[in-house]
């Protein structure tokens, strides 16, 4: 993903909170207009703990996931090829208002923050299945313990596209308390 798409990325993501209540694609799910969000625990979500790599945006990416602890849960991403790292991520899943936040700061390669400092992007959780978490733009599809489809939306112009995350499991989760 070169500069430019990057940038896209970085729009999208930093108008992710405004979209919850449009229709989203084949993967992903949004709430309408005076629906409320699904309660859920940190428990929801702790498939997600582990150490997994993959493909994304035609290129590679890992991801870290911690078991919950101190009532939240941390993971790391970073997304690189062949001319290198092209962005970071640092991510919080927690309990707020009895349902799941998701909130996420990006990276330069250079470690220079993409949001303002205080600021961050915020994945509200709006479906929860037994094997699926679904935050408004952004699902994650358990495909047994070793792999995940993710699904990411993002927009450009007024066209919404569909982006594939592709998750194998690279070590196996010590169990979760």
């Amino acid at each position: 993903m070169g500069t430019r798409g990057i940038a896209l990325l970085a729009l999208w993501l930093a108008c992710a909170t405004a979209w919850s209540a449009e229709p989203r694609t084949e993967h992903t799910f949004g709430l309408e207009p005076g629906e409320s969000r699904p309660a859920a625990k940190l428990t929801d979500a702790s498939w997600l703990v582990g150490s997994w790599t993959g493909t994304a945006f035609g290129q590679n990416f890992e991801q870290v996931w911690n078991p919950p602890s101190a009532g939240s849960m941390i993971g790391l991403f970073k997304l690189y090829g062949e001319q290198g790292v092209s962005f970071y991520e640092l991510l919080e899943l927690r309990v707020e208002d009895g349902s799941l936040s998701l909130k996420v700061k990006h990276f330069n390669a250079d470690f220079t923050a993409w949001e303002d400092k205080a600021d961050f992007v915020d994945f509200r959780l709006v479906k929860l299945e037994d094997n699926a978490l679904h935050f408004g733009g952004l699902s994650f599809y358990r495909r047994g313990d070793d792999s995940i489809d993710g699904f990411i939306v993002m927009r450009k112009d007024e066209e919404l596209t569909e982006n594939h995350l592709r998750y194998v499991r690279r070590v196996k989760p010590a169990a979760v308390p």
